[in-house]
């Protein structure tokens, strides 16, 4: 019964947007659009019946449909996500939908084991579709075709000049990435205390900041934002890139209030963040998705309203702010295609033909998301209220 209830869903909304269905017999659905291949009907919409929209991607890693044009197609069914299924049937999403597992919250052992889960795969993997500032976020680009890293520097150096930093800042950064942020901050002569939970992060960090001559102004800890230690007189500056997603709504607050407790007087505060519309947030704040399944467990998309009204509560506001989810779009068009060119270098380092299919989908799924305008990303600088 499930699966014949997925098949009349996914057959309308197919035909709610500018899809084509092309079937295994030639069969063809839609006039316009991309195509989706479907490969093995059956096996599809028991995943659909099964496990809904994680379901649709669980069909993609097995190979049940596919596309030739996986961004296109995914962007357009992205930029349709509100009308997909009609609004009668809305309400099945909360009584169908998977729920996240209570091992997935962010307490401080959870958020390690979230953590580790994706950023501990390799530094090996991310090396080979990254830049070579070694960025995991977006870039900042001023025109197109500009290179990659310094796309990358450019939002760097963007959040440490609305921070301030500069000669003897003492600068706090959550979320270390591998180490771009920190060493471009003690090359301006900046103090440095970075955070992250990634053992294979910080190992890296730490080699390249000792590589770039600057390890003597760079402490790298293995350490949750919750544990940091105040020093006397707080930071001058904190920065985090891309890692509030990851804190999930119910420790918003308490991540807030972390950075309020350890921010100096007339200190600044900037922040990166993937964003949404503040009402999707709202509706999907409880869904559990293939995203959190297979690539980013426990976290959410916060929506910027929502992040004024935390921080505000924790007595920071906002002063300052950059909307940038194109140069997203394309930071991850080059990342997916540096990937799928260097497949046999991924296998190589003992990833099988599924793991690829689910990072091919994933960053084809974020990219779309970008394209779409379902997604954004914003830099934020706030600093004490008046």
């Amino acid at each position: 019964m499930r699966s014949q209830m997925a098949g009349v869903l996914f057959r309308r909304a197919m035909a709610r947007s500018a899809v084509r269905v092309r079937y295994p017999d030639g069969r063809v659905t839609g006039t316009t659009g991309p195509i989706l291949d479907v490969r093995r009907p059956e096996a599809l919409l028991a995943r659909l019946g099964a496990a809904g929209l994680i379901g649709f991607g669980e069909a993609y890693q097995a190979g049940d449909w596919d596309a030739d044009d996986l961004v296109g197609l995914l962007t357009v069914l992205a930029g349709s996500m509100g009308t997909l299924i009609p609004p009668s049937l809305q309400w099945m999403r909360h009584v169908h939908g998977a729920r996240a597992p209570r091992a997935e919250r962010n307490t401080p052992d959870g958020s390690r084991r979230n953590i580790h889960r994706h950023y501990d795969l390799s530094n090996d993997l991310f090396a080979l579709f990254l830049d070579e500032s070694m960025s995991y976020s977006s870039a900042l680009f001023d025109h197109p075709g500009e290179d990659f890293t310094t796309a990358q520097h450019r939002k760097i150096d963007r959040l440490l000049d609305r921070t301030g930093v500069t000669l003897g800042t003492r600068l706090l950064e959550i979320g270390t990435g591998w180490g771009e942020l920190s060493i471009r901050a003690a090359r301006r002569g900046a103090r440095v205390v970075s955070v992250t939970l990634s053992a294979e992060q910080r190992d890296l960090a730490l080699r390249r900041a000792a590589e770039a001559g600057v390890a003597s102004r760079v402490e790298v800890r293995l350490q949750d934002y919750r544990e940091i230690p105040p020093i006397a007189g707080g930071f001058d500056a904190i920065v985090s890139v891309e890692m509030v997603e990851a804190v999930g709504a119910a420790y918003w607050p308490v991540y807030a209030e972390a950075v309020a407790r350890r921010l100096a007087p007339g200190g600044r505060v900037g922040l990166q963040m993937i964003t949404m519309a503040h009402d999707r947030m709202r509706t999907t704040r409880s869904t559990y998705t293939w995203i959190h399944k297979y690539v980013f467990p426990g976290g959410l998309v916060p929506s910027v309203p929502a992040m004024e009204a935390v921080f505000g509560r924790a007595g920071l506001r906002v002063h300052d702010r950059l909307d940038f989810g194109l140069d997203y779009a394309e930071t991850l068009r080059r990342w997916r295609a540096t990937f799928t060119g260097r497949s046999a270098e991924v296998a190589a380092l003992g990833f099988d033909a599924t793991f690829a299919r689910t990072w091919n989908f994933y960053l084809a799924y974020c990219e779309a998301g970008f394209a779409a305008r379902y997604l954004d990303v914003s830099q934020l600088t706030l600093g004490r209220a008046a």
